[in-house]
C-alpha cells in the first residue's frame, strides 16, 4: 500500500530541500557582510561558542528527533496512535531539556563572555518548542516549508538592521537562538489537525527509553565530527580565527551537501512504511534509487566546489579569509561519502529498526576523527579538521556497505556512479581550465557554475544516462501539461 495521496517523494523531497536550506540561507545570505563586519575572530568566537552549547542541545534531543520521525511514520492513518507517540516522544523530550538546561546555565554563568553563553540558552528552550519531527513521520513538509521561509526572512532582516560592528557578537548570537525557537514554537499552531485530547493513562514516556537511547548513541558519535571539530580546533589551537575559517567553509560545504540528504527524511518515513508491510523489494528498489541520486547530485556538487573555490572565496567572504578555498575543496568530498552513509544509514538501518548497526559503524567513524582530529589539527590546523571528518565519513561508508552486502549489492551501488564520475570529471577539467582566464567575481562565478552545470548534463545526455533522461523526460510532460493548462486558462 502506498502513501496517502498527495504525499509524492519528488513532491516531499523538494519541500525537504527548501526546508534544509532555508535552514542555511540566513548564513548564506549573511556570510559576506559578517565576514566584513564581525571578521573571522568575531565569526569564530560564535562557532566555538555554539559548538559548546551543541553538546547540551544533543542531550536535550536525546535521539527524539529520529526516534519520533520513525514511529510516527509507522502511525501515519490513526490518529489516536500518533496522538499517544507525540505526546511520549514530546514529554520525554522536555524531561531531557529541562535536565540539559539546569546543567548549561551554572556553566554559563562561569564563562568569560557570559552574556553570549546565556544568550545561546535559548537553542536548548528551542528543543522543548520543537515538533518538527512529527510533521517530517506524517510527511507534510510544506508546513515545515512555510514556516521557515517566514523566520529566517524575519532573521536575514534583522542581523542586517541590528549587528553593525565587531562588537554585536551577542546580537548576532541572540537572533540565531531566538529565531529558532520562535521558528520551531510556530508549528504548535498545526498539531490540533493532527492530534487528539491527551489519555494520560494511556501516555507511557519511558516504555521505549531502550530504542531511544539506541538511537541517542549515534547522535553523539555524530556529534564528534560535526561539532567536536570546532571544538577540538578552539582548545588545540588556541586560535579564533581558525575556527572562523573552519565555520565559513563548512556552511557552504553543508549546504550543499544538503541538496543530497533531505531525500533521506523524505524516504525515512516511506521506507519505514514499506518494511513493516513486508514489501522488501520495494525497500531495495527504493534503495538503489536513492544511492544512485547521491551519485547523480552529489559528484557535480562536490567536483563544482573544487572547479570554482578560488573564484568564489575572494568576492564572497572578502579579504583575510585565502584558508577558506583549500577548506572548501576539501570539505567538498563530504557531501559524497556523508551523502551515501546517509542513505545506507539514515534511509535503510533506522527505518528496519537496525539502529544499532548505525551505532557501531558511527561509532567506528568518530572514533577515526577524533584520533586524526589529535594528529591533523596540531600540525594543519583546521585543514587538518576538515581531512579528518571527510576521511571518518568516507570509513562510515565503506563499512556500511560491506555490512548490507548480502541485501544490497556493493557493486551495484559502486558502478551506477561511473557515468557521472565520468561527467564530473570531464566538468571539473573544463572549470580549471575557466578559473585561469576567469578574475574572482559575482559574475564569473555565475558563469563558471553555468557552464559547469550544462557541461555536466550535456555529457550525459550524450551517454544516454536512463537515470537522467527518465527525470528529464518527467519535467518536459510535466511542463507541456502547465502550458496546456496556461493556453486553456487564457481562452
Amino acid at each position: 500500500m502506498a502513501s496517502k495521496p498527495g504525499k509524492s517523494i519528488k513532491k516531499n523531497y523538494i519541500y525537504n530541500v527548501s526546508y534544509q536550506i532555508l535552514v542555511l540561507l540566513t548564513p548564506l545570505i549573511t556570510t559576506p557582510y559578517l565576514s566584513r563586519t564581525l571578521g573571522a575572530d568575531g565569526v569564530g568566537t560564535v562557532s566555538y561558542a555554539e559548538s559548546i552549547v551543541s553538546y547540551f542541545v544533543l542531550f536535550a534531543t536525546f535521539g527524539m528527533t529520529t526516534y519520533g520521525q520513525r514511529e510516527v511514520s509507522y502511525v501515519q492513518d490513526s490518529r489516536e496512535k500518533r496522538t499517544v507517540v507525540f505526546w511520549e516522544t514530546k514529554i520525554l523530550e522536555v524531561i531531557t531539556s529541562c535536565i540539559s538546561l539546569l546543567i548549561y546555565l551554572p556553566m554559563a554563568i562561569r564563562q568569560p563572555n557570559s552574556t553570549m553563553y546565556l544568550v545561546l540558552a535559548l537553542n536548548i528552550v528551542a528543543v522543548i518548542a520543537n515538533v518538527t519531527w512529527f510533521f517530517q513521520g506524517m510527511e507534510e513538509f510544506g508546513k515545515i516549508v512555510l514556516r521557515n521561509v517566514i523566520f529566517k526572512f524575519i532573521n536575514i532582516v534583522y542581523i542586517f538592521v541590528f549587528v553593525k560592528t565587531k562588537d554585536d557578537i551577542v546580537i548576532y548570537a541572540f537572533g540565531l537562538a531566538f529565531f529558532l525557537f520562535l521558528s520551531n514554537a510556530s508549528l504548535w499552531f498545526y498539531l490540533p489537525k493532527y492530534i487528539g485530547k491527551i489519555d494520560f493513562k494511556a501516555i507511557h514516556p519511558f516504555k521505549n527509553i531502550k530504542v531511544v537511547i539506541s538511537l541517542f548513541v549515534p547522535t553523539i558519535a555524530v556529534q564528534v565530527y560535526t561539532v567536536l571539530d570546532k571544538t577540538m580546533i578552539g582548545l588545540i589551537t588556541k586560535s579564533a580565527f581558525e575556527n572562523g575559517y573552519y565555520e565559513q567553509a563548512i556552511k557552504i560545504s553543508k549546504m550543499v551537501l544538503t541538496i543530497v540528504t533531505s531525500l533521506g527524511t523524505v524516504m525515512v518515513p516511506r521506507i519505514g512504511s514499506h518494511y513493516a508491510k513486508g514489501e522488501t523489494e520495494i525497500v531495495s528498489t527504493l534503495m538503489y534509487r536513492a544511492y544512485q541520486f547521491v551519485w547523480f547530485m552529489g559528484i557535480p556538487l562536490c567536483f563544482g566546489l573544487l572547479g570554482i573555490a578560488s573564484n568564489f572565496v575572494p568576492w564572497f567572504y572578502g579579504d583575510g579569509f585565502d584558508k577558506v578555498v583549500p577548506l572548501l575543496s576539501i570539505l567538498g568530498f563530504l557531501v559524497l561519502a556523508i551523502g551515501i552513509n546517509n542513505v545506507t544509514g539514515i534511509q535503510y538501518f533506522i527505518p528496519t529498526g537496525r539502529q544499532n548497526l548505525f551505532t557501531l559503524t558511527v561509532m567506528i567513524g568518530a572514533v577515526v576523527n577524533f584520533v586524526l582530529n589529535l594528529i591533523l589539527i596540531r600540525f594543519y590546523q583546521s585543514i587538518g579538521a576538515a581531512i579528518a571528518s571527510v576521511v571518518a565519513e568516507t570509513v562510515i561508508a565503506m563499512v556500511q556497505i560491506y555490512i548490507v552486502r548480502n541485501e544490497l549489492s556493493p557493486k551495484k551501488i559502486v558502478f551506477s556512479s561511473w557515468h557521472y564520475f565520468v561527467s564530473g570529471t570531464v566538468m571539473l577539467v573544463a572549470l580549471r581550465i575557466f578559473n585561469r582566464f576567469l578574475t574572482p567575481s559575482i559574475i564569473n562565478t555565475f558563469i563558471m557554475i553555468a557552464f559547469g552545470a550544462l557541461i555536466y548534463f550535456g555529457v550525459l545526455f550524450i551517454m544516454k544516462d536512463l537515470f537522467m533522461m527518465r527525470y528529464f523526460n518527467i519535467i518536459i510532460t510535466k511542463g507541456k501539461k502547465i502550458i496546456v493548462k496556461i493556453k486553456d486558462h487564457s481562452k
